[in-house]
C-alpha cells in the first residue's frame, strides 16, 4: 500500500477512536424524546459501587439486601395514614437508586444524574448549602429562572400533605419534609425552575430544593418522580406527553448499563401487548397490574387468587415497580413458585442472601422459564430474568424472594431485574401498561 494512503487511513482511524463516546447521549429525533437510562453503577454512571463488593454480581446481591427497606417504604405509600415529618439531622449519602437519567435544571442548565422512580411523585436535588449532601450540588443562586414557592400555593398543600401554617400574615417558603426509602428523610423548599429532558425544555416545574439530608437512602443528586400523584413528571407535562411514558431496562450482564426512557406517544411500539392499569385509592401513586397466576416450564403454580387479587379496598394486589432489585411475592405465593421451580430444577439446593433457591451452574441448562400471566399479556422471562449468578460464578440462584414477614403490605412487586431487556410502557390516560421483548442496551 502506498505510504501516503496508509498514512491517511492510519490517522482517520486515530481521530475515529478519539471521538468514540462509549457513553453517549441518546440521538435526538425530532419528534421523540428519548433519554438514556443509566445503572447507578454502571460504567456511564459518575456513582462508584460501594468498596465492599468485589464484583458485578456482588454489586447486585448486595443491593438485592436493600428490598427489605424498599417494601417497607412502598407499604407506607398509603393515603389514608397520616403524614409522618421524621426529625432532620445530618447523615451521609450512599446511593441506593438503581437506574438514573441525565437531567438539566436551571438556566443556564445544570446537569444532574437523577434517580428514576415510578413509585414516587415528586422530584427533587440537593441544593447549594445542603447538610448531608453529596459533593454535586444543584446551584439555584446561579440559575436566572429559579424561584421559590410560598406558602399559601397549592403545591405547597400537596407537598405538604398539611394546610399551610402561618402566624398572622407572616408568609413564608414552602418548606416541607419527606421520608424515603424505609430509613431516610429530608427537608426541602418548594422551588421552580426550568428542567430539560432531552431537546425538551419545561419551564417552572415543580421540586424540592433539599437543604438537609437524614439517613443512606437519598440519592445523591436527586429523584425524578414518575408516579402518578399531582407532582409527578406526568402530571406536570400531561399537555406535552399526554400521561404516556416508557422505558427499557438494560440487562445487569450489560458493559456500559445503558437503556432508555421514551417520554410521549411518539415513537412508542405500534406492536405491544396491553394488560389494564389499575389504580388503588389507598396507594394512588402505584402502578397496579392483575397478575392473575404463574407458570414455570409448562406447570401453573397453584396459588390462591387471594394472594395475587387486587384489592382497591386495602391496596393489596400486584405493582410494577423501578426501585426494587428483585421481584417479591407475599410467602405463601412465593413458597408455591419456588418449590415448583425446584421440582423442574436439580440440587442440592442452597441459600445466598436474600436468595433460597441456589444451584450449581453447570445445571442451569435444566433451569425452566417462567411466564407471568397478566390480564390479556402473558410474559416469558429470559433467563437473564430469572437467574443471578454468584460473584464467584460457581453458584445460580432463583432471583426473586418473598415480601420481608415484617412487612404486611399485601403487595407483589414486578422488580427491575426482571424488566430488564422489556419495553414496559405506562399510558395511564388510557389506564394500560403494554410489555414487549426488546434488546434494550
Amino acid at each position: 500500500m502506498d505510504s501516503t494512503i496508509f498514512a491517511f487511513f492510519f490517522i482517520a482511524f486515530l481521530s475515529s477512536t478519539k471521538a468514540y463516546d462509549p457513553c453517549p447521549s441518546l440521538k435526538p429525533k425530532s419528534d421523540v424524546t428519548d433519554l438514556s437510562i443509566i445503572h447507578i453503577y454502571g460504567k456511564c454512571s459518575p456513582f462508584d459501587s460501594p468498596k465492599s463488593t468485589s464484583s458485578w454480581s456482588s454489586t447486585v446481591l448486595d443491593m438485592a439486601t436493600k428490598d427489605p427497606q424498599r417494601l417497607t417504604y412502598l407499604s407506607s405509600l398509603v393515603s389514608t395514614q397520616p403524614k409522618t415529618f421524621v426529625p432532620i439531622g445530618p447523615g451521609q449519602v450512599i446511593n441506593t437508586g438503581n437506574y438514573v437519567a441525565r437531567v438539566k435544571i436551571g438556566t443556564p442548565g445544570q446537569l444532574m444524574f437523577m434517580v428514576l422512580d415510578t413509585s414516587a411523585d415528586t422530584a427533587w436535588v440537593p441544593c447549594s448549602g445542603c447538610t448531608g449532601c453529596s459533593s454535586t450540588m444543584f446551584s439555584q443562586n446561579t440559575s436566572t429562572t429559579y424561584g421559590s414557592l410560598d406558602c399559601t400555593t397549592s403545591e405547597c398543600v400537596q407537598a405538604r400533605g398539611l394546610s399551610c401554617l402561618t402566624t398572622g400574615a407572616m408568609i413564608g417558603n414552602c418548606l416541607f419534609n419527606q421520608s424515603y426509602g424505609g430509613d431516610s428523610s429530608f427537608s426541602a423548599t418548594l422551588s421552580r425552575d426550568s428542567m430539560q429532558l432531552a431537546n425538551d425544555i419545561i419551564p417552572s416545574y415543580v421540586f424540592g430544593c433539599i437543604g438537609t439530608i437524614s439517613g443512606k437512602s437519598i440519592p445523591p443528586q436527586g429523584l425524578l418522580g414518575l408516579g402518578r400523584g399531582s407532582m409527578s413528571l406526568l402530571s406536570q407535562t400531561s399537555s406535552l406527553y399526554s400521561g404516556v411514558f416508557s422505558y427499557c431496562l438494560p440487562s445487569f450482564r450489560s458493559y456500559y448499563f445503558s437503556g432508555s426512557l421514551r417520554l410521549g406517544p411518539n415513537g412508542q411500539p405500534k406492536t405491544i401487548k396491553y394488560t389494564p392499569l389499575l389504580k388503588s385509592p389507598h396507594r394512588p401513586s402505584l402502578y397496579y397490574v392483575n397478575l392473575t397466576g404463574i407458570s414455570v416450564g409448562q406447570v401453573k403454580v397453584p396459588i390462591s387468587p387471594e394472594l395475587l387479587e387486587f384489592n382497591p379496598n386495602t391496596g393489596a394486589g400486584t405493582i410494577i415497580d423501578s426501585g426494587t432489585v428483585i421481584t417479591r411475592f407475599m410467602s405463601d405465593a412465593y413458597n408455591n413458585i419456588r418449590d415448583a421451580y425446584r421440582n423442574q430444577t436439580q440440587g442440592p439446593f442452597s441459600s445466598l442472601g436474600a436468595f433460597d433457591t441456589c444451584f450449581s451452574v453447570t445445571h442451569e441448562d435444566m433451569a425452566p422459564r417462567m411466564t407471568l400471566h397478566f390480564d390479556g399479556l402473558d410474559v416469558v422471562l429470559p433467563m437473564e430474568n430469572t437467574l443471578i449468578h454468584s460473584s464467584a460464578g460457581t453458584l445460580a440462584c432463583l432471583a426473586m424472594a418473598s415480601t420481608p414477614n415484617n412487612v404486611n403490605s399485601g403487595l407483589n412487586v414486578i422488580a427491575n431485574l426482571q424488566q430488564q431487556n422489556l419495553r414496559i410502557l405506562f399510558d395511564v390516560a388510557n389506564s394500560r401498561v403494554g410489555i414487549a421483548r426488546e434488546i434494550c442496551n
